[in-house]
């Protein structure tokens, strides 16, 4: 039997005046799985989020989570719907409690629930025991965990990620790795947007490559790495000219290419011959990765 998806976006398109933001988009996304979008700055992913919590209004198409459309159902949308945005929108002079509290009661958490589900975004957070600290006195890592937390603080089925951690240190960056892990392992639905390669490969059961408005590549790190980019690649270092001639003997010989800097990838050499690579120059040999792909499909870099 079929499963329904938990979200399901129809044909969606969003202008604002002259520019096309989401240009014609449709996908769905499966119960308990994590979708990872990624796209340059532009592409339309936030614009996309803040249309699935009703946030914006659609141009045209249909939006719905777990079959609540939300243009017509948008309060029965936004009760099965948990959210952590990319900016930080909490109250500073408040507790992180209060925060919670304050939280619930909007997302229509029964009141006599609302401690315990209060408590239990806080242990999610790992800030049980800052519970009565202001907001302000929170370090940058905390402040994200608490945002983290307060998107399940209502139990949602379907929880929306922007950035969720952008900005942050690695090993921050790490901590709320495994809280998010945590969150898909017990089947809730994720969809989060990155510009970390490392965050999307860890976390995401499916990618979204979005560009332009549109989702331009669809399938799981593995299967977009094949499609793309092959399974092996290999580097040259070398002067502007060098690089631009091992660029034109990949391109005779049909191979890809990605510049960074003074280097040039050539990818989906798993089978040229190692002499014909040889021949080019002293060159690295290494796997492919999602962001070769990414490159590739955009022709822009990753960094946040």
């Amino acid at each position: 039997m079929l499963q329904r998806p938990a979200l399901s976006i129809r044909g969606v398109t969003k202008r604002f005046g002259d520019f096309v933001a989401v240009n014609d988009l449709s996908l769905e996304v499966l119960p308990g799985t994590c979708l990872g979008l990624l796209g340059p700055n532009g592409a339309g992913k936030t614009t996309l989020m803040r249309m699935i919590t009703g946030q914006t209004r659609a141009a045209s198409g249909d939006i719905s989570v777990l079959e609540h459309d939300v243009a017509s159902d948008t309060r029965a949308a936004r009760r099965v719907l948990g959210v952590c945005p990319q900016q930080d929108n909490m109250d500073d002079q408040q507790t992180a409690r209060e925060n919670l509290a304050l939280w619930a009661a909007l997302c229509r958490v029964p009141r006599a629930q609302r401690r315990d589900a209060v408590d239990a975004a806080l242990q999610t957070a790992q800030l049980t025991d800052r519970a009565n600290e202001r907001v302000t006195n929170l370090s940058g890592g905390m402040r994200r965990r608490l945002l983290l937390g307060r998107a399940f603080v209502n139990s949602p089925k379907v929880v929306l990620l922007d950035e969720p951690t952008v900005g942050l240190d690695p090993q921050v960056r790490s901590d709320l790795w495994l809280i998010i892990d945590r969150m898909r392992r017990s089947g809730v639905t994720i969809v989060m947007s990155t510009h970390y390669i490392e965050e999307a490969e860890r976390l995401a059961d499916d990618i979204a490559i979005m560009n332009h408005g549109r989702v331009i590549a669809r399938g799981t790190p593995s299967e977009l790495r094949r499609l793309h980019a092959g399974s092996e690649a290999v580097e040259y270092v070398g002067t502007a000219t060098t690089l631009d001639e091992i660029a034109e003997k990949a391109t005779a010989v049909g191979l890809r290419t990605r510049r960074a800097g003074l280097s040039i990838s050539v990818l989906g050499v798993e089978s040229t011959p190692a002499a014909t690579l040889d021949s080019w120059g002293r060159h690295s040999r290494r796997a492919t990765n999602l962001e070769d792909v990414f490159v590739l499909l955009t022709g822009e870099s990753l960094d946040a």
